[in-house]
């Protein structure tokens, strides 16, 4: 009888980029040692070396092809910071965050996206306007890396993320909490500069090809679509994110 191989896990994440690791310096969050490319002292690696000695941090010095061993990224800028694993919200977490600001809840319901370089930019657009929180699938989606992190410019340390089993469940105790679920589909006939986005919102983003899925889709209140005028039908996930998570932070503002 063979024996089951049992693969070795590393419980360790990594952030790489000189803007992401000075936004983790900033934070105040766990750092557990920062490797920096040898004879890369200069402009922000200076600032980044400062910030984690006055932090003990420990740094370690390695050769350009021991760092490109070690990062998940081609363009890491010379600087990667080991962290304990991103450490997920809970749906109250996240509400508790609106009610300290004493703000009518903000939320983004994220239904399946895939690509870690869109999760990355949505964060960072999340995060400039002032959601309190996102709301991600465990399975068949993107989870917070070192790639998700970097893309975001550091957002994912200022933003409260929940990592859900059901986005349905999640959208019914929203619900309960009293926000208005919003979501996006082409089908409908209402644009999204069209429909009342004050209030305790939840905005739903579908997966990147296939859009929200029905389930989620009959959980919503409304729905809402962006024109298409051109030959294409659909925009990328994280700008469609901008578009209509802008209207919403303008009529906020207006209200």
């Amino acid at each position: 009888m063979k024996e089951k191989r049992i693969e070795e896990k590393n419980f360790d994440d990594q952030v790489e980029g000189r803007n992401s690791v000075l936004e983790l310096l900033e934070s105040g969050k766990d750092i557990n040692k920062i490797y920096v490319t040898k004879g890369e002292k200069h402009g922000s690696i200076n600032k980044i070396i400062a910030k984690a000695k006055d932090k003990k941090v420990i740094i370690v010095e390695k050769d350009k092809r021991q760092m490109d061993q070690i990062a998940q990224n081609e363009n890491y800028q010379g600087v990667i910071a080991i962290v304990p694993p991103f450490e997920y919200a809970e749906i109250e977490d996240i509400l508790d965050v609106a009610k300290q600001r004493n703000e009518d809840a903000f939320v983004l319901i994220l239904d399946g996206i895939e690509d870690p370089h869109n999760l990355g930019s949505i964060i960072r657009t999340a995060e400039t306007a002032g959601v309190h929180g996102i709301i991600i699938p465990k399975r068949r989606a993107a989870g917070v890396n070192s790639t998700v992190n970097k893309v975001s410019a550091g957002a994912v340390e200022h933003m409260k993320i929940a990592r859900v089993t059901n986005i349905s469940d999640s959208i019914q105790k929203l619900k309960q909490e009293g926000l208005w679920i919003c979501g996006t589909d082409i089908a409908t006939d209402t644009y999204y500069y069209n429909q009342d986005l004050k209030g305790p919102l939840g905005i739903v983003i579908g997966n990147e090809g296939n859009g929200i899925s029905e389930k989620v889709k009959k959980n919503c209140d409304f729905l809402v679509k962006i024109p298409m005028l051109g030959k294409i039908t659909s925009l990328n996930a994280s700008v469609s994110t901008g578009i209509i998570v802008y209207e919403a932070v303008k009529q906020r503002i207006r209200k």
